[in-house]
């Protein structure tokens, strides 16, 4: 029976995947095998001797403690493009209400409800303070091309837009779902002159953190709008205030408002709503269980931010899951012992991550003993061992 916490509610549709006649599932918990979360901030958390993966339903891993997750030979999981489509439609909405001021036409309108039958005349002649600007033949700059980068370039593409997009690590699958009337900037200061819009879907890191500041706003168009639709701190605030206040940046749209952003002029805020879709949570939870269910009984590892891809299909026998540092020599030490006690190695994969090598190992025997494992521990550099009996 496998035990798996829920810090954040999970769609049913993706815990339904988890048979209960193998799995436990609860909000509380002492000792999980897994944990599946959204938002939740586990950084003051004390993390469970039990606990073997941690699955965010979502793509943002910065409410996760990764560092310590890895030293403790936890996998983290998160659940790439499972909310791309969400994001991409609202990030479309955002180009539209950074173009033409219908917010504010909205919210002038309410002040009319006393007006009676002068209303409309009176939105006839006041809705000049309320026009914009098409996004057809307008240029947006996409910084960022992974699953929802490349959706929203595609999707604006196809409203009429000329498209120029920015990642020096852009993957070949990214690369296939491109249009081909996307353009790729070689350079950022390429890509931020000549963008009307600026859309941000990169991840937040140490190195990205405040990526657009002073710098760049200063290599932008006058009057560029930006959208942010990644993380807030990718903007640097106090910057962002003085462009605004200037007018350099004529609007900014996030979906991660905090107090100094709701004091800023040409705002318009919206509350983390990206991924908030009925389809786009169901999506992610699915995902998420498949992930933690392939890794709990299979060892299986997709869609890991600190763990290397490692697949491999089941022998008939039992599996051993070995995760060690990424030094040389330990694939060796790790056979000399199971020789040593007798096991025999029918398939194996070692594949590594940075300092992180794990190795999947299927062994002729139905069931491995605790002495073996504890042999397997015992060597100097090992991290993490299981066993998966048949």
């Amino acid at each position: 029976m496998y035990k798996v916490q829920t810090l954040n509610k999970i769609d049913g549709e993706g815990l339904k995947l988890l048979p209960l006649d193998n799995y436990e599932i609860a909000s509380e918990m002492s000792t999980p095998d897994a944990i599946i979360l959204r938002s939740f901030k586990m950084h003051d958390m004390e993390l469970p001797s039990s606990l073997k993966a941690i699955a965010r339903a979502g793509a943002g891993v910065n409410n996760i403690p990764i560092d310590k997750c890895t030293d403790q030979g936890i996998v983290v999981f998160n659940t790439p493009g499972a909310n791309a489509n969400a994001v991409k439609e609202i990030s479309i909405a955002a180009l539209m209400l950074a173009s033409r001021d219908i917010t504010g036409g909205v919210e002038w309108c309410k002040t009319l409800a006393d007006k009676g039958d002068e209303v409309p005349a009176l939105v006839e002649a006041g809705k000049k303070n309320y026009g914009g600007n098409e996004i057809k033949g307008k240029t947006l700059a996409v910084i960022g091309m992974g699953a929802i980068g490349v959706l929203v370039a595609n999707a604006a593409q196809a409203l009429g837009m000329k498209v120029l997009g920015y990642d020096p690590f852009l993957s070949v699958k990214a690369a296939l779902r491109l249009s081909r009337n996307v353009e790729m900037a070689s350079g950022i200061e390429t890509l931020l002159s000549q963008a009307d819009y600026l859309a941000l879907h990169l991840p937040q890191t140490a190195e990205t953190k405040g990526f657009i500041n002073a710098e760049k706003i200063g290599m932008m168009k006058e009057g560029a709008k930006i959208l942010n639709f990644a993380r807030g701190g990718l903007v640097n605030n106090t910057d962002l205030k003085v462009a605004l206040e200037s007018g350099k940046i004529a609007c900014y749209v996030t979906d991660f408002p905090d107090a100094d952003v709701l004091t800023m002029k040409n705002v318009i805020p919206i509350p983390h709503l990206g991924a908030s879709t009925q389809e786009s949570e169901t999506n992610c939870a699915v995902m998420a269980s498949n992930q933690v269910k392939d890794f709990l009984e299979n060892g299986n590892i997709v869609n890991s931010v600190n763990f290397p891809l490692a697949e491999m299909e089941r022998g008939s026998g039992a599996r051993i899951i070995v995760a060690n540092k990424n030094v040389p020599n330990m694939v060796s030490q790790i056979s000399k012992v199971l020789a040593d006690d007798s096991v025999n190695i029918e398939n194996m994969l070692n594949k590594n991550r940075n300092d992180i090598a794990y190795n999947i190992i299927d062994v002729n025997e139905a069931e491995v003993s605790e002495a073996v494992k504890q042999d397997l521990a015992a060597i100097d550099g090992v991290i993490m061992v299981r066993v998966i009996n048949a």
